[in-house]
Parts: C-alpha cells; sequence; structure tokens
C-alpha cells in the first residue's frame, strides 16, 4: 500500500429519488421511483459522490492515486475490469444510507501487454443500521497505448442467446452517466483524449453501465437478484450498436463485430 493512503472510507447519502428518476429517464425508462421506493440492482452507483476539487485530479479526470482510497500503482491507465455483487436487501429511495469501503487487494501482475495493477475494492452499504447489498469492484491499470503495437485480440461471443436485446449508446446518454454517478473518467466524454492518449477509436461506453443493463434485463427476465458478477473483455464504444444476450443465469454484451464485450452471471 502506498504510504499516506486510506485504507478505508465511508460516504453518507441521503439517496434522492430524483437523481434514480434522472437515471431512468436518461435510459429512456418511466420515471416513476418516489420516495420509499425499492431502487433497482445497481442504482447505488447514482449515488456517494466523493467530489474533489480540480488539483487533486490525475490526468483522466478521476480522484488522483495515492492520495485517498486507491493506491498508486505507477500506471496510467484505469479500466473497471469487472465486479460482484451480493444483495441482501433492498436499498429504499428517500432515506440515509452508509457506503464502507476498503481496498481489498491490490498487486501487481506481468500480461502479454506489459506490467498490471490490479486492485480490488469492497463496498458495504447499510441502510436503517442493515446491510443491504456488498460490492467487489475490480480496476486494473495499465501503461499508455503503444500506437505502434498490434490491435489487442478480441474474444468472439457466444451466438446461441434465448434472449436479446439492442442498444445504442450516443455521446449525451456517456455524458448523462457520467454527471449521475459523477465519473469523472476523459475516456467517456472527451474523444481526443480517449483517441490520442489512451489510444481507443472513440468513446468508451461505461463499463458499469453496460453491466447495470444486463442486471436490469437478468431482474426483468429471471426475477430478483441474490448475486450478480460480471467481467469486461473488450470496451464497446459510442459509435456501435450492442446486443444485450441472456441464457438461463448466463449474459453477455456482444459487439456489432461479434465481439465478446461484457460476461456475466445471474443469480436469483
Amino acid at each position: 500500500m502506498t504510504p499516506g493512503t486510506a485504507t478505508s472510507a465511508t460516504l453518507t447519502d441521503l439517496i434522492d429519488p430524483a437523481r434514480a428518476r434522472a437515471f431512468q429517464v436518461a435510459m429512456g425508462l418511466t420515471p416513476d421511483i418516489e420516495t420509499g421506493s425499492t431502487l433497482p440492482p445497481f442504482y447505488h452507483q447514482l449515488y456517494f459522490w466523493s467530489p474533489e476539487p480540480p488539483g487533486s485530479l490525475g490526468r483522466d479526470g478521476h480522484p488522483r492515486v495515492g492520495e485517498g482510497l486507491i493506491p498508486d500503482m505507477g500506471l496510467p491507465r484505469r479500466m473497471w475490469a469487472g465486479g460482484r455483487l451480493s444483495f441482501d436487501l433492498p436499498l429504499i429511495a428517500g432515506r440515509p444510507a452508509e457506503k464502507v469501503s476498503e481496498v481489498e487487494q491490490a498487486q501487481h501482475k506481468t500480461g502479454r501487454s506489459g506490467p498490471l495493477g490490479f486492485v480490488t475494492l469492497r463496498h458495504d452499504i447499510y441502510q436503517d443500521g442493515k446491510l443491504c447489498l456488498s460490492e467487489w469492484q475490480d480496476l486494473v491499470y495499465r501503461e499508455d497505448a503503444d500506437p505502434t503495437a498490434d490491435p489487442a485480440p478480441t474474444i468472439a461471443a457466444r451466438t446461441d442467446e434465448t434472449d436479446r436485446r439492442d442498444m445504442d449508446f450516443d455521446t449525451t446518454l456517456l455524458f448523462r452517466y457520467s454527471a449521475l454517478t459523477f465519473n469523472g473518467h476523459r475516456i467517456h466524454y472527451d474523444l481526443d483524449y480517449a483517441r490520442d492518449t489512451e489510444g481507443y477509436g472513440g468513446l468508451v461506453v461505461h463499463g458499469p453501465l453496460l453491466a447495470q443493463v444486463l442486471m436490469l434485463m437478468a431482474q426483468d427476465l429471471i426475477g430478483p437478484l441474490r448475486r450478480f458478477s460480471f467481467r469486461a473483455s473488450s470496451p464497446l464504444l459510442h459509435t456501435e450498436r450492442a446486443s444485450f444476450c441472456r441464457v438461463g443465469e448466463t449474459l453477455w454484451v456482444r459487439g456489432p463485430d461479434g465481439r465478446q464485450c461484457m460476461t456475466a452471471t445471474a443469480e436469483t
């Protein structure tokens, strides 16, 4: 752990239903969440903001690592690699809640593309003194992109789905989701930065947003979730239509070229 880095952090939030309704509107859903409503799974991403002043931000728009909860892994590019969640009780809109976060693991490894830094954060969210959900968030840090390197290999996604929903992600939706989650990562709204500094072919659709769509799909088709895990395998760009697919409790996101962007497992 980097000297001076916090080992845990606690945030509180009033869980304002207006923010959840704004997200519903952004997603083209009926804005029906009021005080006392049960929040859909993963909507806690909209809450527990931790804003930092401009001088405390890194070049990517995130809070500078090594000064707060996340240690400095010595690598500049951040990606949300995946996560897993355990749901105990639903969060209720309009009631105060508390999120307790800690770094569960931080380690360096070497992959095909060079050195990697892996950080796992654990978040426990309480309301009315009871644990509502636990989330493990897996982050990966990488070196700057090499413009002369060959494109990273991709994995072909399954095509045997029994359910499929297609969705587009334009720049307006990416901006609104960044705003509602207070996510300053520039790969989601700054095209020049995403292309010229991080080496992407366009703006990157938020991994948590893809996971959110999969969770809503799973709840709709399977039932209330007890557990959910997801793993990102290839970034989806704002110019691409995504196919959200399901067979049983297995879900995935397929890009327009057939590549696998995310896989997930739901348990009810």
